[in-house]
């Protein structure tokens, strides 16, 4: 069976300018998508323009978003709506100075936001680039399924400056439109040429042009050839007259004044139209591009004269010396004035030499046209799609567990606590440490039963004293972060640090194995624990009912623990009743981080005031929370990061983060002590496979063999990082996990005994 091209792929999004937009990159984006429309009728392709004047341009209907260039929320939006569109591929027009942040990153931002395989076709490639254009690039050929070169020297460049992989790479020419060779002077009298020898270069006029050239060789070319007309076609570059308005125009004419050749020269000031633009090639004898640019990689102009038939005499750039190798057209040197005027003269003194010359350039423009590109390009984007794993569904099992691994917590703790931030695995000095995850370590030594007692010692004491040293009494609260030189900066850490530095020395205080260590975690949590009474945070209050709970059971009565716990819990049952309905069962009108902690905050302090109201609405809204983090084929899917504070909106799938599903793991496990109720051992389950790889992307974000955990789920993988929060994410999930088969276990033993 012959495959048809184009059958398997329905809908593809298209990024570039796109006319009106006044570019060439406007012209190229337009034309591929009215090529992929023709050819592939079936295939909706659905544009989304760059827009350097949001609100100025009309765009037709092709165009469903135009893209604010320096609006990095409009590229994250951008990519939401992609994902959402049911486009199987993305294929992007790239140019500097087209995409917002320096040398265009914020386009990264968007790559990083979707999973469908990208192609990009690349319309400047920078042999010498500044640190953000590799930077960039870099990060494109990182995130390019395949990347689209119109010049085989684009690949060689792409393979010898940024280490490019040649299979990823395909050179693609330029388009050009589908015309007959005819014979210039049957069309000259449109433009009132008729008796005159028309040499023609055509673009938005700028600088890098070099009709500077071209004027300069008028003198000489006009002595054999006194009808001679040099025409330079196209409105001058839109950034430039922002710049100076036509001063650069008005020089060039001077130029041409001084020169003695004002009456051989014409300047079209417009910006010509697709089909105006073909009849001003096809009448002219001779097309000129004397561009000063030896790295352009790409001319579309070029290509159009090529399309057409056009005898070309250029510069040799990079573009040029490819598509006029082996007789297609003459190459000159770079602002060599004589040289142009020597080949311009014998091309137009001699008909032979200039039909031969418009033959073969036509011959090598049929294997261009717009319906070759779009082949070409629809057969990369089918390889990419089919070379995407389809993933097979399968029924949610329970996930094997992983024991507690405290290596590579140790890894990325010295003398002073725990770091942040690492790049991959190796710990990052420059961003320090912060109470929070060192709260959360001290929680971690006390949960990991089958610690060696020397080593649980030396960790508990170092984390100790990190929340000992951040005590700031003047101000009567815990700093949070600290540079690498034990610096603090700052005088107040935030609530939710201070909130979760109450709940570490609650269950410090609790489940210590040494009593010196809960000795200590007591008398700080009596001496700081009123701060909780002054948070106004809802997770903040959340981690300090959590802490209290915690304390209450390592000091029955304890009166500060019954104090927190007896004033938050009706304050957040009011703020679920402001902020319910009907299809809303939450706290906020919207989702943000650590989410399952408010609903374990309830059930645990329901549990410790013997209030069943607040469990039952602890475990109601943990049931709520579960269902927005579920995905269609019943995995755990963690509110991305993106999702943060849209009002009553369905949670986005990206970034997800460990936080999360350590949260899930946690509340689950305090429902199941609070009901005896075995689903919440299965959500636990669900919750903690996603470490595992039970997943949106089937990719384990844990490393058993080490003990460490990837720092998020991307859209187009892992976030290869490792930094503390997601490996104690994963650790305590994995303490919670095995507490909680144990407790199961013990259920089951009882109800075998009674039995």
């Amino acid at each position: 069976m012959v495959k048809v091209l184009g059958h398997d792929i329905k809908r593809l999004a298209l990024i570039g300018n796109f006319l009106p937009r006044k570019c060439g990159i406007a012209t190229f984006t337009t034309d591929c998508y009215t090529a992929l429309r023709e050819r592939f009728p079936e295939t909706h392709v659905d544009v989304y323009a760059m827009d350097d004047r949001p609100g100025r341009y009309a765009y037709p209907n092709a165009v469903i978003a135009a893209i604010p260039q320096d609006d990095l929320s409009a590229y994250v939006a951008a990519a939401r709506q992609i994902e959402a569109s049911g486009a199987q591929a993305i294929w992007i027009q790239h140019e500097y100075g087209i995409f917002g942040g320096p040398a265009g990153e914020h386009l990264l931002a968007m790559l990083d936001r979707t999973t469908l395989p990208v192609i990009i076709t690349l319309h400047t490639i920078l042999e010498k680039p500044n640190g953000d254009q590799r930077r960039v690039m870099e990060g494109l050929l990182r995130r390019a399924d395949r990347i689209v070169v119109m010049a085989d020297r684009g690949g060689d460049i792409l393979r010898r400056v940024y280490g490019a992989n040649a299979k990823q790479i395909v050179t693609i020419p330029h388009g050009v439109p589908d015309r007959s060779l005819v014979e210039p002077d049957t069309l000259k009298s449109r433009f009132g040429w008729e008796g005159r020898e028309v040499v023609l270069t055509f673009g938005l006029l700028a600088p890098n042009k070099g009709i500077e050239t071209m004027i300069e060789a008028l003198p000489a070319i006009a002595v054999r050839h006194p009808h001679l007309l040099y025409v330079v076609l196209g409105a001058t570059h839109p950034h430039l007259v922002e710049h100076e308005g036509e001063a650069y125009r008005d020089r060039l004419k001077a130029q041409a004044e001084r020169l003695g050749v004002g009456d051989n020269i014409a300047f079209i000031d417009e910006f010509v139209e697709h089909d105006a633009l073909l009849e001003y090639l096809q009448a002219a004898d001779i097309y000129a591009t004397p561009y000063n640019n030896p790295a352009q990689i790409t001319s579309g102009t070029l290509s159009y004269a090529i399309g057409v038939g056009k005898a070309v005499v250029s510069t040799p750039y990079v573009h040029a010396t490819e598509i006029l190798a082996d007789g297609h057209g003459v190459l000159v040197d770079f602002g060599d004035s004589a040289a142009f005027a020597r080949e311009i003269d014998r091309l137009l003194s001699s008909d032979r030499d200039r039909r031969r010359l418009q033959e073969r350039a036509y011959a090598r423009g049929r294997t261009m046209i717009w319906c070759r590109l779009a082949e070409a390009t629809m057969t990369e984007v089918e390889t990419i799609v089919a070379a995407r794993p389809r993933r097979i569904v399968k029924s949610p099992a329970s996930p094997r567990m992983l024991k507690p691994d405290f290596a590579a917590v140790e890894r990325m703790s010295d003398a002073t606590g725990m770091y942040q931030h690492a790049i991959y695995s190796v710990p990052d000095r420059r961003h320090g440490y912060c109470i929070d995850d060192n709260a959360r370590a001290l929680m971690l030594v006390s949960q990991m039963a089958d610690l060696d007692p020397a080593i649980r010692d030396k960790w508990m004491t170092t984390y100790a004293s990190f929340v000992q040293f951040a005590w700031n009494p003047d101000e009567r609260r815990y700093r949070n972060f600290m540079r690498f030189d034990r610096s603090w900066c700052e005088d107040v850490g935030s609530e939710d640090s201070n909130g979760r530095t109450l709940w570490a020395l609650g269950v410090t205080a609790r489940d210590a194995t040494d009593k010196k260590h809960r000795d200590w975690a007591r008398s700080f949590f009596d001496m700081s624990g009123s701060i909780a009474l002054e948070l106004g945070s809802l997770r903040a209050q959340s981690f300090a009912m959590l802490g209290a709970a915690a304390m209450l059971e390592a000091s029955p009565g304890h009166a500060l623990s019954l104090s927190i716990l007896q004033r938050f819990p009706d304050e957040q049952v009011k703020l679920l009743e402001q902020a319910r309905r009907d299809d809303w069962e939450w706290f906020e009108a919207v989702l943000a981080y650590d989410n399952a902690r408010v609903p374990h905050g309830l059930i645990v302090a329901g549990m410790a005031l013997d209030r069943a109201d607040l469990v039952d609405i602890g475990l109601r809204t943990l049931d709520w929370i579960i269902a927005k983090q579920t995905s269609p084929d019943g995995r755990f899917r963690a509110i991305g990061h993106e999702s943060f504070y849209r009002p009553y909106s369905e949670p986005l799938k990206f970034d997800q983060q460990p936080l999360e599903a350590q949260a899930t793991v946690e509340a689950c496990a305090a429902a199941f002590a609070a009901s005896g109720d075995p689903r919440w051992m299965v959500e636990a389950n669900r919750a903690y496979g996603w470490f595992l790889g039970a997943n949106d992307l089937d990719m384990p974000l844990a490393t058993a063999t080490d003990g460490g955990c990837f720092d998020g789920l991307m859209p187009n993988g892992l976030n290869q990082n490792q930094g503390a929060e997601s490996i104690l994410a994963l650790q305590l999930s994995s303490c919670a996990i095995w507490g909680l088969s144990k407790a199961v276990e013990g259920v089951a033993d009882r109800t075998r005994a009674v039995a």
